[in-house]
């Protein structure tokens, strides 16, 4: 089966529609599927809910498909980096489902495990905890959390070969993994695609069964903030 594909366009071709669930890996703007983001810009699709740690930045990542209006509704752990999902959040435009990092990370996982929920101690007594199911465990409670299956997932890798085996650079792999796991269909944007059989096994940090298209291209290296200190004075 095919899986590498000439651009994001032709990579999303058939497979977005308004209302769908997109799980996207990242942290920050780290390992950031940035090239697959600017495709569901150009393709306008709308009334999308999105999990992700976080939403970009102003103006950059996901935080293009807030200026446009396209998303919905974020599951995410973090807002602090992007003003404009901070206004549309307090405002009321945006809806928001507030998730712990691990927890997050957790429904992506069990999501593509096949696991629809699991218990957990993370956010009892807190807003986190309203409206989930409680039970208690050896004289401690816990919350349900359910799994996520994301209609598609988008995903960045340092390296694929032609049947998706995906290795992720550092830090770059955060969220990555287990948003790959939970869509039911996988696209990877790479920087290189290498020879089949290329890649040590050992090395391989997602194998290819979880990935469905891979496109490569050019990366924008964005730093999210930027702090100098002063130069002293002779």
């Amino acid at each position: 089966m095919k899986k590498v594909y000439e651009s994001a366009d032709a990579a999303l071709d058939g497979l977005l529609r308004d209302g769908m669930l997109i799980a996207a890996g990242g942290f920050g703007l780290c390992g950031i599927p940035e090239l697959l983001i600017d495709g569901i810009l150009r393709a306008g699709t709308r009334d999308l809910t999105v999990a992700s740690n976080n939403c970009g930045v102003d103006g950059f990542g996901l935080g293009k498909l807030l200026d446009s209006r396209q998303i919905k509704k974020m599951i995410s752990s973090y807002v602090g980096e992007n003003a404009e999902f901070m206004r549309q959040y307090l405002s009321g435009e945006l809806e928001l489902e507030f998730n712990p990092q691990g927890t997050l990370a957790e429904r992506m996982r069990a999501g593509g495990s096949g696991i629809p929920g699991f218990y957990t101690k993370t956010g009892v007594g807190t807003v986190i905890a309203e409206g989930k199911e409680h039970h208690d465990f050896d004289g401690e409670t816990y919350i349900l959390e359910r799994g996520i299956v994301a209609d598609l997932s988008i995903v960045k890798a340092w390296k694929a070969d032609d049947t998706g085996n995906l290795i992720f650079r550092k830090t770059a792999r955060n969220f990555n993994p287990p948003a790959a796991m939970c869509g039911r269909v996988c696209i990877a944007e790479v920087e290189e695609i290498v020879p089949r059989g290329s890649i040590d096994p050992d090395l391989i940090h997602l194998p290819g069964i979880y990935v469905h298209r891979i496109i490569q291209g050019e990366h924008e290296k964005r730093i999210e903030q930027r702090t100098t200190r002063k130069r002293e004075e002779a």
